[in-house]
Protein backbone atom coordinates (compact mmCIF):
# COMPACT_ATOMS: atom_id res chain seq x y z
CA UNK A 1 0.00 0.00 0.00
CA UNK A 2 2.47 2.78 0.76
CA UNK A 3 5.17 1.42 -1.73
CA UNK A 4 4.21 3.98 -4.23
CA UNK A 5 4.45 6.45 -1.87
CA UNK A 6 7.80 5.38 -0.36
CA UNK A 7 9.38 5.46 -4.05
CA UNK A 8 7.78 9.27 -4.96
CA UNK A 9 9.09 10.42 -1.48
CA UNK A 10 12.65 9.14 -1.72
CA UNK A 11 12.61 10.58 -5.67
CA UNK A 12 11.77 13.65 -3.84
CA UNK A 13 15.01 13.64 -1.51
CA UNK A 14 12.78 12.64 1.47
CA UNK A 15 15.16 10.80 3.54
CA UNK A 16 13.37 7.95 6.02
CA UNK A 17 14.58 10.20 9.69
CA UNK A 18 12.52 13.11 7.94
CA UNK A 19 9.45 10.49 7.29
CA UNK A 20 9.99 9.39 10.28
CA UNK A 21 9.60 12.06 12.59
CA UNK A 22 6.62 12.88 10.12
CA UNK A 23 4.87 10.04 11.08
CA UNK A 24 6.09 10.21 14.78
CA UNK A 25 3.98 13.62 15.18
CA UNK A 26 0.68 12.23 13.25
CA UNK A 27 0.59 9.11 15.15
CA UNK A 28 0.44 11.36 17.85
CA UNK A 29 -1.76 14.11 16.38
CA UNK A 30 -3.97 11.09 15.69
CA UNK A 31 -3.77 9.32 18.99
CA UNK A 32 -5.13 12.95 20.08
CA UNK A 33 -7.71 13.83 18.20
CA UNK A 34 -9.15 11.14 15.95
CA UNK A 35 -9.65 8.03 17.66
CA UNK A 36 -13.01 6.99 19.17
CA UNK A 37 -13.30 6.31 23.14
CA UNK A 38 -14.12 8.50 26.19
CA UNK A 39 -11.19 7.81 27.89
CA UNK A 40 -9.18 10.46 28.18
CA UNK A 41 -5.71 11.59 26.35
CA UNK A 42 -2.78 11.72 29.02
CA UNK A 43 0.17 11.52 28.13
CA UNK A 44 0.68 7.89 29.63
CA UNK A 45 -2.56 6.74 27.23
CA UNK A 46 -1.05 8.02 24.28
CA UNK A 47 1.98 6.62 24.75
CA UNK A 48 0.38 3.30 25.65
CA UNK A 49 -1.86 2.85 22.25
CA UNK A 50 0.98 4.54 20.21
CA UNK A 51 4.48 3.14 21.54
CA UNK A 52 6.10 6.25 21.67
CA UNK A 53 7.71 7.46 24.49
CA UNK A 54 6.18 9.78 27.07
CA UNK A 55 9.09 12.30 26.55
CA UNK A 56 8.46 12.55 22.98
CA UNK A 57 4.66 13.33 23.41
CA UNK A 58 5.13 15.43 26.03
CA UNK A 59 7.53 17.50 24.22
CA UNK A 60 5.27 16.78 20.69
CA UNK A 61 2.31 18.72 22.39
CA UNK A 62 4.26 21.49 23.74
CA UNK A 63 5.52 22.28 20.35
CA UNK A 64 2.19 21.51 18.54
CA UNK A 65 1.38 24.44 16.31
CA UNK A 66 -1.67 23.66 13.53
CA UNK A 67 -1.12 24.35 9.82
CA UNK A 68 -3.37 25.89 7.83
CA UNK A 69 -4.38 24.01 4.33
CA UNK A 70 -2.88 25.85 1.47
CA UNK A 71 -5.43 28.56 -0.42
CA UNK A 72 -5.27 26.44 -3.86
CA UNK A 73 -8.91 25.87 -4.32
CA UNK A 74 -8.99 29.52 -6.01
CA UNK A 75 -11.33 31.23 -7.51
CA UNK A 76 -10.44 30.10 -11.15
CA UNK A 77 -11.45 26.86 -10.01
CA UNK A 78 -15.01 28.50 -9.19
CA UNK A 79 -15.02 29.59 -12.66
CA UNK A 80 -14.34 26.63 -14.52
CA UNK A 81 -16.49 24.57 -12.66
CA UNK A 82 -19.27 26.99 -13.58
CA UNK A 83 -17.82 27.26 -17.42
CA UNK A 84 -18.16 23.04 -17.77
CA UNK A 85 -20.97 22.65 -15.83
CA UNK A 86 -23.91 25.41 -15.89
CA UNK A 87 -26.01 24.84 -19.28
CA UNK A 88 -26.24 28.10 -20.08
CA UNK A 89 -22.44 28.24 -20.53
CA UNK A 90 -21.25 25.04 -21.26
CA UNK A 91 -22.65 22.92 -24.13
CA UNK A 92 -24.67 19.54 -24.26
CA UNK A 93 -21.84 17.31 -23.44
CA UNK A 94 -20.17 19.55 -20.70
CA UNK A 95 -17.34 21.22 -23.34
CA UNK A 96 -16.80 25.15 -22.58
CA UNK A 97 -18.48 27.46 -24.84
CA UNK A 98 -16.97 30.20 -26.75
CA UNK A 99 -18.10 33.21 -24.77
CA UNK A 100 -18.80 36.78 -26.31
CA UNK A 101 -16.31 39.13 -23.76
CA UNK A 102 -18.84 41.17 -22.80
CA UNK A 103 -22.40 40.77 -21.94
CA UNK A 104 -24.40 40.75 -25.01
CA UNK A 105 -28.13 40.28 -25.34
CA UNK A 106 -29.15 36.74 -25.90
CA UNK A 107 -26.35 35.03 -25.78
CA UNK A 108 -23.92 33.98 -22.90
CA UNK A 109 -20.92 35.86 -21.87
CA UNK A 110 -17.66 35.73 -19.83
CA UNK A 111 -18.34 38.98 -18.21
CA UNK A 112 -21.78 37.10 -16.65
CA UNK A 113 -19.96 33.96 -15.76
CA UNK A 114 -17.36 35.77 -13.95
CA UNK A 115 -20.35 37.77 -11.88
CA UNK A 116 -22.46 34.53 -11.38
CA UNK A 117 -19.07 33.05 -9.68
CA UNK A 118 -17.86 36.60 -7.39
CA UNK A 119 -18.32 40.02 -7.06
CA UNK A 120 -15.26 40.97 -5.72
CA UNK A 121 -13.37 40.75 -8.89
CA UNK A 122 -14.18 42.39 -12.10
CA UNK A 123 -14.18 40.01 -15.19
CA UNK A 124 -11.83 42.05 -17.19
CA UNK A 125 -9.17 41.67 -14.32
CA UNK A 126 -9.56 37.56 -14.71
CA UNK A 127 -9.35 37.85 -18.17
CA UNK A 128 -6.52 39.71 -18.24
CA UNK A 129 -4.68 37.21 -15.69
CA UNK A 130 -6.05 33.88 -17.76
CA UNK A 131 -4.93 35.53 -20.83
CA UNK A 132 -1.44 35.85 -19.55
CA UNK A 133 -1.61 32.56 -18.44
CA UNK A 134 -2.26 31.04 -21.49
CA UNK A 135 -5.89 29.58 -20.29
CA UNK A 136 -7.75 31.44 -22.31
CA UNK A 137 -7.80 32.69 -25.79
CA UNK A 138 -9.43 36.10 -27.22
CA UNK A 139 -10.58 35.65 -31.10
CA UNK A 140 -11.11 38.37 -33.60
CA UNK A 141 -14.61 37.95 -33.08
CA UNK A 142 -14.35 39.14 -28.89
CA UNK A 143 -15.23 35.92 -28.19
CA UNK A 144 -13.20 34.03 -25.05
CA UNK A 145 -12.13 30.33 -25.67
CA UNK A 146 -11.34 27.89 -22.68
CA UNK A 147 -8.09 25.66 -22.71
CA UNK A 148 -9.88 23.23 -20.22
CA UNK A 149 -6.57 21.36 -20.23
CA UNK A 150 -4.16 24.37 -18.85
CA UNK A 151 -6.19 24.25 -15.79
CA UNK A 152 -4.63 20.84 -14.83
CA UNK A 153 -2.61 22.01 -11.39
CA UNK A 154 1.19 22.22 -13.00
CA UNK A 155 3.58 19.53 -11.77
CA UNK A 156 5.25 20.43 -8.56
CA UNK A 157 3.11 23.62 -7.72
CA UNK A 158 1.48 23.86 -5.00
CA UNK A 159 -2.25 22.79 -5.99
CA UNK A 160 -1.07 19.83 -7.47
CA UNK A 161 0.59 18.95 -4.31
CA UNK A 162 -2.33 20.04 -2.18
CA UNK A 163 -4.88 17.64 -4.81
CA UNK A 164 -2.24 14.90 -4.54
CA UNK A 165 -2.93 14.99 -0.73
CA UNK A 166 -6.10 15.16 -0.53
CA UNK A 167 -7.84 12.49 -2.72
CA UNK A 168 -5.23 9.76 -1.53
CA UNK A 169 -6.37 10.80 1.88
CA UNK A 170 -10.02 10.63 1.04
CA UNK A 171 -9.38 7.48 -0.92
CA UNK A 172 -7.88 5.96 1.77
CA UNK A 173 -10.20 7.03 4.49
CA UNK A 174 -13.12 5.49 2.26
CA UNK A 175 -11.19 2.10 1.67
CA UNK A 176 -10.28 1.67 5.21
CA UNK A 177 -13.70 2.92 6.38
CA UNK A 178 -14.77 0.07 3.96
CA UNK A 179 -13.03 -2.66 5.53
CA UNK A 180 -13.91 -1.72 9.35
CA UNK A 181 -17.32 -1.68 8.45
CA UNK A 182 -19.45 -4.33 10.32
CA UNK A 183 -22.16 -4.17 7.69
CA UNK A 184 -22.64 -2.68 4.26
CA UNK A 185 -19.71 -0.56 3.18
CA UNK A 186 -20.43 3.24 3.28
CA UNK A 187 -18.44 4.99 0.15
CA UNK A 188 -17.85 3.77 -3.11
CA UNK A 189 -14.87 2.02 -3.94
CA UNK A 190 -14.51 -0.17 -6.87
CA UNK A 191 -12.48 -0.69 -9.83
CA UNK A 192 -12.69 -2.53 -13.34
CA UNK A 193 -9.28 -4.55 -13.43
CA UNK A 194 -7.46 -6.76 -16.72
CA UNK A 195 -4.09 -8.01 -16.90
CA UNK A 196 -2.17 -9.90 -19.60
CA UNK A 197 -3.43 -7.29 -22.28
CA UNK A 198 -1.85 -6.78 -25.88
CA UNK A 199 -0.20 -3.60 -25.87
CA UNK A 200 -2.94 -2.27 -28.17
CA UNK A 201 -5.73 -3.97 -26.44
CA UNK A 202 -4.68 -2.30 -22.95
CA UNK A 203 -3.86 1.56 -25.17
CA UNK A 204 -7.91 1.15 -26.17
CA UNK A 205 -9.14 0.54 -23.05
CA UNK A 206 -7.01 3.50 -21.43
CA UNK A 207 -8.45 5.54 -24.15
CA UNK A 208 -12.19 4.29 -23.20
CA UNK A 209 -11.66 4.96 -19.35
CA UNK A 210 -10.25 8.22 -19.85
CA UNK A 211 -13.27 9.42 -21.87
CA UNK A 212 -15.28 7.87 -19.39
CA UNK A 213 -14.28 9.36 -16.44
CA UNK A 214 -14.17 12.87 -17.74
CA UNK A 215 -17.43 12.59 -18.89
CA UNK A 216 -19.03 11.23 -14.80
CA UNK A 217 -17.12 13.99 -13.79
CA UNK A 218 -18.56 16.42 -15.94
CA UNK A 219 -21.83 15.01 -15.08
CA UNK A 220 -21.79 15.08 -11.49
CA UNK A 221 -19.95 18.68 -11.51
CA UNK A 222 -23.35 19.97 -13.28
CA UNK A 223 -25.62 18.15 -10.85
CA UNK A 224 -23.74 19.59 -8.23
CA UNK A 225 -23.60 23.43 -9.36
CA UNK A 226 -27.92 22.46 -9.98
CA UNK A 227 -28.67 21.62 -6.82
CA UNK A 228 -26.22 24.33 -4.67
CA UNK A 229 -28.38 26.75 -6.46
CA UNK A 230 -31.53 25.30 -5.17
CA UNK A 231 -30.27 25.43 -1.83
CA UNK A 232 -32.47 27.76 0.63
CA UNK A 233 -29.78 30.39 2.20
CA UNK A 234 -28.93 30.18 5.70
CA UNK A 235 -27.99 33.90 7.05
CA UNK A 236 -27.05 32.49 10.93
CA UNK A 237 -23.81 29.74 9.11
CA UNK A 238 -24.97 27.62 12.15
CA UNK A 239 -26.65 24.61 9.56
CA UNK A 240 -24.46 21.38 9.51
CA UNK A 241 -22.17 21.26 6.70
CA UNK A 242 -20.84 18.25 4.64
CA UNK A 243 -18.09 17.72 1.63
CA UNK A 244 -18.34 15.59 -1.12
CA UNK A 245 -15.26 14.23 -3.02
CA UNK A 246 -15.75 12.38 -5.92
CA UNK A 247 -12.19 10.58 -7.29
CA UNK A 248 -11.63 8.85 -10.33
CA UNK A 249 -8.00 7.19 -10.97
CA UNK A 250 -6.57 5.06 -13.94
CA UNK A 251 -3.12 3.10 -13.81
CA UNK A 252 -1.31 1.20 -16.35
CA UNK A 253 2.11 -0.80 -16.08
CA UNK A 254 3.85 -2.86 -18.06
CA UNK A 255 4.30 -6.59 -16.70
CA UNK A 256 7.06 -9.07 -16.73
CA UNK A 257 6.95 -11.75 -19.61
CA UNK A 258 5.80 -15.48 -18.31
CA UNK A 259 3.49 -13.98 -15.27
CA UNK A 260 0.57 -16.03 -14.75
CA UNK A 261 -2.72 -14.75 -16.30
Amino acid sequence: MLRPLVRFLIQCGVTFPVLADLLRGLYLDVARADLPGATPRTDSRISLITGIHRKEVRRHRSAADPEEAPAVVTLGSQILARWLGDPGFAGPDGSPRPLARLRTPGEPSFEELVEATTSDMRPRAVLDEWLSLGLVRLGEDDRVTLDATAFLPRPGQEAQLFYFARNLADHLAAATANVGAAAKPPFLDRSVHYDRLDPGVAAALEAVAREAAERVLIEVNRHALGLVGEEAPDPGGDRPRRRVNLGVYLYVEDEPPGDAA
